[in-house]
């Protein structure tokens, strides 16, 4: 088991490496937190530091409120990664956390972003929860509702949803990121100068590769898309190939 370390209220450290060559730092989907990326650093490089980013409102934060508008979301997370500066950062967000992590690399330079399971917010018309179009449609759902539309999704388990006790307390952040994409339009169209990766699941009807390739929009620099076998959360059954794939990538694997 690999020892989490608390580097600020927003940031979760995995694995602290002394001198990293870069950081890799992870923005979870609708609903997620950390531990969706609790097994990633032993897959990586050990020169590659993964920090997490902690939302408000869930795991050791669920006594906060939750946040239903991106901006005080990206001001936080923004503030938090600038004293970590001194190492090139490299973004890796899914679904909903790849719009949040776009809009971080939108206001300090980082080495590439990487999205995955996301359109980009031009095509938000194509996404869905913690993507958009869904996520428009799904943060007025009764509770009921709510929780078919997360099935659907996949990526939680649905005993989550037996309990009542587990089902008040997992609720909540859902609905809070549901609003939260509802909410959102991108307010800076500046272009990034860094490289774009896109990921996707070929399965995910709402990330089509067209759309998906739209993401190439955002940037000056050099962009790729990468498919892989299943669905929205492919990346829970195909961790390893993934890992793979950042780890061939210049921005990951050279200094």
């Amino acid at each position: 088991m690999i020892a989490a370390q608390q580097t600020s209220t927003w940031l979760r450290r995995y694995r602290p490496v002394d001198q990293p060559r870069v950081r890799l730092v992870c923005f979870a989907h609708a609903g997620g937190g950390p531990s969706a990326f609790r097994t990633w650093p032993a897959s990586l490089p050990s020169d590659v530091e993964v920090l997490v980013v902690r939302y408000p409102g869930r795991q050791d934060r669920v006594a906060e409120p939750c946040l239903e508008r991106m901006e005080p979301m990206v001001e936080a997370v923004t503030e938090a990664l600038t004293p970590l500066r001194d190492r090139p950062l490299v973004l890796f967000g899914h679904s909903m956390g790849a719009w949040i992590a776009y809009e971080v690399a939108q206001r300090i330079p980082v080495r590439a972003l990487l999205v995955s399971g996301q359109v980009p917010p031009s095509r938000r018309s194509s996404a869905r929860p913690g993507s958009a179009r869904r996520g428009d449609a799904s943060a007025g759902l009764s509770d009921a509702a709510l929780i078919e539309e997360v099935k659907r999704l996949g990526g939680y388990d649905a005993q989550l949803f037996e309990d009542p006790e587990l089902r008040d307390l997992v609720l909540p952040p859902i609905r809070a990121d549901f609003t939260l994409v509802q909410n959102y339009r991108a307010a800076r169209p500046s272009l990034l100068g860094c490289p774009v990766r896109a990921f996707y699941g070929e399965d995910d009807t709402d990330s089509r590769a067209d759309d998906v390739d739209a993401w190439a929009e955002v940037t000056t620099g050099p962009f790729t898309a990468h498919r892989f076998p299943g669905g929205h959360f492919y990346l829970a059954d195909h961790e390893a190939a993934l890992l793979r794939e950042l780890f061939s990538l210049p921005e990951v694997s050279c200094a």
